[in-house]
């Protein structure tokens, strides 16, 4: 597993760590003089500004970086590397979506704190003041922080899964079929509308409507974490095929 750990990182981290690191120095130097007080206010704003276009730049690098990973499991020449390798295909799979996710809400986290961190200049309040008179007055925030990450991770591997099942099932069972674009995304589009059905089996811890075809629900805090449980296990699910269908067969 640390060599699949290893590959996948060093498909992925290449155009992240550059731009990564050219944001992360800047906001830097920014909350440093800001801090300070060495910064007028002209410079806050264009401080604040920079970092909101930093989050959309390290969104899409994160995009690009993923595609990296990605391409190197599925594309050759890379692919060939991986279908050598003696080493079954979900520790492949699971390696790099950990590094993939872990890779995105890390560098993520850091241009939007940043981003928050350089907002609060401007208002001229202390960081560190600001998380610490929340966190006393009121502690269910901490709780919401960690509910929140779950949610996250939990949304961000489904979305996940449901690519990669869909980058699968192109590569295995719909190769060189004709239309074979088309089933996939008909594939797709019949995951994605089973999992919007799913939630409907939390109706006792909320309320269900419908909308023609599809059904929404409104949960209350309990029903709110089995919801994203569900996500956890809807993503292990196509977790699974998706490793039962790259050993079963994959062209690449």
């Amino acid at each position: 597993m640390k060599a699949q750990f290893k590959y996948a990182l060093l498909s992925g981290f290449q155009p992240r760590a550059t731009v990564f690191a050219v944001i992360f120095v800047i906001n830097l130097v920014f909350i440093i003089l800001g801090s300070l007080g060495w910064l007028p206010f002209a410079a806050k704003i264009t401080a604040v500004s920079l970092g909101g276009t930093a989050i959309a730049v390290m969104m899409v690098v994160n995009i690009i970086g993923d595609v990296a990973i990605i391409r190197r499991m599925f594309a050759p020449p890379e692919a060939y590397l991986y279908a050598l390798i003696p080493a079954p295909r979900q520790h492949i799979l699971l390696a790099s979506v950990i590094t993939m996710m872990v890779m995105d809400i890390i560098t993520m986290a850091v241009v939007i704190v940043a981003e928050i961190w350089l907002s609060l200049l401007i208002a001229g309040d202390s960081f560190w003041q600001v998380v610490w008179d929340i966190g006393i007055a009121d502690a269910s925030v901490v709780l919401s922080v960690i509910v929140g990450t779950f949610c996250l991770i939990a949304g961000y591997l489904l979305i996940m899964m449901v690519i990669l099942f869909g980058v699968t099932a192109r590569k295995s069972i719909f190769y060189q079929k004709s239309g074979g674009g088309w089933l996939t995304a008909l594939l797709i589009l019949a995951v994605i509308y089973a999992i919007s059905l799913i939630p409907v089996i939390l109706a006792p811890f909320g309320t269900v409507s419908r909308f023609g075809l599809f059904w929404s629900i409104e949960l209350n805090n309990v029903g709110s974490i089995l919801y994203y449980l569900l996500y956890l296990i809807e993503a292990a699910a196509l977790f699974v095929f998706t490793s039962k269908l790259m050993e079963r067969k994959m062209n690449i």
